[in-house]
């Protein structure tokens, strides 16, 4: 069959599917991805995986109703010529304008993932609540032309629900990306504590309470280490470079930029941070959890999935600035315990959030295995 996979944001398609393209690749199915960004840059990475990449005329951030129109016209010309058999879309506009795509195009095999809702879906103010009555329209409109619809947490499952967009019978949850536990292994633990945050510098993700927890801890224990890893993004809620200088100038912060590869950062601390608001399943959770990593992250939708409170990390408040500086520096003076939780995240990212189970999932759910 010929398969196409949609998403709004290259790098995001090509670090966190390419297992899951891979294996429909391995089941001899032929698979095209679609991104954001020019293919100058990407055909060749992809090439080298088997995997056939295109250009897609899509503004992940944007809500210009003429440059959308222009995403589905893209994504509708695309498989007017190409015609796959089915489609996997995630992320907000690949999954709405693609499953409308497929629909005036007769596909019916679209499968769309919801992983996370994002700042609009959750937020508050007259300007966010018409952005957010658009979407959840947009949202109906995408269930309707979907066959399945996945999700990665019950929170965001029962949102739509509950907002009459879908019905249950329709949903499915699967475990998160999913980690492989053949890349990512258990590595020894650092001599001195040591706090590691990847992730896009957003608000959203929790990255101002790390950058102002790290500033009380390694006040109080100047031998702590806090580590920082992404890239700056243009979300509205992204951090400025401005903003960041003044922790890295101090020596709060070590901060490296965006990685192609995390394990060595990984391997360098002691405790993972993901204070983040919401998310679908924090990826680098999971594979923090599979190099037997203590993990310290936000009660909050699919955060709280992934860590059963004071056995493989800690659950903090979200926006808790004081809990999150608590539950860091109880790990800072019980470094055992750091060794305890990240010996049992090794076995829950072995039970649950192995790759390969997760797209054994996604394989039957598509009816390609």
């Amino acid at each position: 069959m010929k398969i196409a996979v949609l998403s709004s944001h290259t790098s995001s398609l090509f670090w966190f599917r390419m297992d899951m393209m891979k294996d429909f690749v391995k089941k001899g199915h032929t698979v095209i991805a679609l991104g954001s960004e020019p293919e100058a840059h990407w055909k060749r990475k992809f090439e080298a995986h088997n995997i056939d990449y295109r250009q897609l005329h899509v503004e992940r951030n944007g809500i210009n109703p003429l440059k959308d129109l222009k995403t589905l016209k893209s994504l509708y010309n695309f498989m007017k010529k190409e015609r796959p058999d089915k489609i996997f879309a995630y992320q907000a506009k690949t999954v709405v304008y693609g499953s409308i795509a497929a629909k005036i195009n007769g596909i019916s095999e679209v499968y769309s993932l919801i992983a996370g809702l994002g700042s609009i879906f959750r937020g508050k103010g007259l300007k966010n609540n018409i952005v957010k009555t658009i979407m959840k329209m947009e949202y109906w409109v995408a269930c309707k032309c979907s066959k399945k619809v996945l999700f990665q947490n019950h929170d965001d499952k029962n949102e739509f629900i509950q907002n009459g967009l879908i019905e249950d019978e329709k949903t499915v949850i699967i475990n998160g990306s999913g980690v492989d536990l053949e890349k990512f292994k258990p590595t020894p633990l650092p001599e001195a504590p040591a706090f590691l945050f990847i992730g896009r510098l957003i608000k959203d993700k929790g990255i101002m309470e790390y950058l102002d927890a790290c500033r009380e801890v390694k006040r109080r224990h100047p031998e702590a280490r806090c580590l920082l890893v992404g890239p700056y993004d243009t979300n509205p809620s992204a951090l400025k470079s401005e903003e960041l200088h003044p922790y890295i100038e101090s020596g709060i912060i070590e901060y490296y930029g965006e990685q192609s590869d995390v394990r060595d950062f990984i391997a360098q601390c002691s405790t993972f941070v993901l204070p983040s608001y919401h998310e679908g399943t924090p990826k680098t959770v999971l594979e923090a959890m599979a190099m037997g990593r203590a993990i310290i992250t936000s009660d909050a939708p699919g955060c709280r999935e992934t860590v059963t409170d004071g056995k493989n990390g800690f659950l903090v408040k979200v926006k808790d600035v004081q809990d999150l500086i608590n539950k860091m520096e109880y790990l800072v003076l019980n470094q055992d315990a750091s060794r305890i939780m990240g010996a049992e995240g090794v076995e829950v990212a072995k039970e649950k959030y192995d790759v390969k189970r997760v797209n054994k999932t996604i394989l039957k759910i598509m009816a390609l295995n």
